[in-house]
């Protein structure tokens, strides 16, 4: 953290509590009297803003980290009085350190403007070469993408949010769907022409304390797997409600994605179903981690038409821990009964058609990923970084709508990646994944050999600026 920054924001407090002449006996005997901070120390330690170390000492010449300064900011506030107007734009660019610490700056943030945006502008490109009996199929797509998510403020508990994305493909330099653009199959080559700015989220949020509500065209990420199930929207429902162990309902209608089917994400009904999930999971930032879950996700076009069933329920169990600040292994397990049939071959045999639905393999019905995390990149300290290595598989009916941007339905493999922070809301990330194509049943033979399946590979990178 820039020391320019933190010593602004320091002096910033001593005005913010500076309503009153120094006057209180300074208690760190590191500053004695006569120090050039020995004044300003004196008054920041009386109105309680700052208290040391605990030993008697301040120890004023090391950098302080965001977190500190968030906390005496979350004690600026308590205290009150002082340049309020200083102290709101302190609690702007500690935001996310004070929500951390459980300081909500909402009331803050409604007095500064009831309304407030954020943003991205992202560059991706996407390179997947598939190989099927020494035949090699290269797909290679790149995007521009710019971002705006506007957040207005109701009342105390309420707020309103969207997101609003305009796509466009860096190839054909026509427009694109937003979801999930990286799935080079059919739709991207299609003819069909989008709209250049498109609405993908709007929805109001309240918030009690241990009780979360959203309703409208809501985003869900599913947290026990961090994504491995769900990263997208619903049109309907959630509520999130608990403490340390907490519990997410979600119920509306969703997509189910699937690169390798070449779904098309504005094909009417054909892809969306009716969702609900529930959800139970311990607090994220525990040593331990832990969750359990169930999905059904319901459709009477796209299954029935491929299958002999109109729904999935899909179990999950998930499990994490963190060795340390920097470290962090976890991995979740999910699984479906659903369907049992597959593909039906067709058959003319003595002029009656005859159907021979096919028995889907026990890999389609699963899905595991197991993933180490090395440190975290955050877009607003330079110089951070990440790393990432994992192994999923994801099967085609027992995943929805997975968040990886490298692999997707009837995959599994090998995934890496990294992400550096070059400059203050900068950052830019590579991922590798090299794994192969599962087949979902044996069409009426042998399945093939596993040395025989079909390989895939995928580079991904992308390059984000956040506002």
């Amino acid at each position: 953290m820039r020391k320019a920054l933190l010593s602004t924001c320091a002096a910033a407090l001593l005005a913010v509590s500076a309503s009153t002449a120094f006057a209180a006996a300074n208690p760190f005997e590191d500053v004695p009297e006569g120090h050039w901070a020995y004044d300003a120390v004196s008054q920041l330690a009386a109105d309680d803003i700052i208290e040391g170390y605990g030993d008697g000492t301040y120890r004023g010449d090391p950098k302080i980290t965001r977190f500190e300064m968030a906390k005496m900011i979350a004690r600026a506030m308590a205290n009150g009085g002082g340049d309020r107007a200083t102290l709101d734009k302190l609690a702007a660019e500690f935001a996310d350190e004070l929500n951390s610490l459980g300081i909500r700056v909402a009331n803050l943030e409604k007095k500064v403007d009831n309304m407030t945006w954020k943003g991205q502008l992202r560059y991706r490109y996407h390179n997947e070469w598939e190989i099927d009996e020494g035949t090699s199929t290269r797909y290679s797509h790149s995007f521009v993408t710019l971002r705006l998510e506007p957040s207005m403020r109701v009342n105390e508990h309420w707020s309103g949010h969207a997101r609003i994305d305009y796509n466009s493909n860096m190839n054909s330099a026509e427009n694109t769907p937003a979801a999930h653009m990286t799935y080079t199959k059919r739709h991207l080559e299609s003819d069909i022409e989008y709209n250049g700015m498109r609405v993908e989220r709007i929805w109001v949020e309240g918030d009690y304390g241990n009780l979360n509500l959203k309703f409208g065209k809501l985003p869900y990420f599913s947290n026990i797997d961090e994504g491995m199930m769900y990263d997208d929207n619903v049109s309907g429902g959630q509520i999130t409600f608990g403490n340390k162990v907490r519990a997410t309902l979600t119920a509306g209608r969703a997509k189910r994605f699937d690169g390798e089917l070449g779904i098309d994400p504005d094909d009417g009904d054909n892809d969306t179903g009716n969702y609900q999930a529930i959800e139970i999971y311990n607090d994220r930032a525990d040593k331990w981690t832990w969750g359990v879950a169930w999905h059904r996700w319901a459709n009477e076009h796209e299954l029935v038409d491929d299958t002999n069933a109109d729904h999935l329920n899909i179990y999950e169990a998930a499990l994490g821990y963190k060795f340390n600040k920097n470290l962090r292994l976890h991995g979740a397990f999910a699984w479906t009964n659903d369907p049992d049939f597959d593909h039906p071959d067709n058959e003319e045999e003595d002029g009656q058609m005859e159907i021979y639905p096919q028995p889907i393999f026990s890999h389609s019905k699963r899905s595991w990923s197991i993933e180490l995390d090395y440190k975290k990149a955050d877009p607003k300290d330079k110089g951070s970084w990440g790393a990432f290595l994992a192994y999923r598989h994801l099967g085609h009916y027992s995943s929805i709508a997975p968040t990886y941007n490298t692999i997707y339905n009837g995959r599994r493999g090998v995934e890496l990646g990294v992400s550096y922070v070059f400059l203050k809301n900068l950052m830019g990330t590579v991922k590798f994944f090299r794994g192969e194509k599962m087949p979902d049943d044996d069409k009426g033979d042998n399945p093939r050999p596993r040395d025989q399946m079909e390989r895939d590979s995928v580079i991904f990178a992308e390059l984000n600026f956040f506002f």
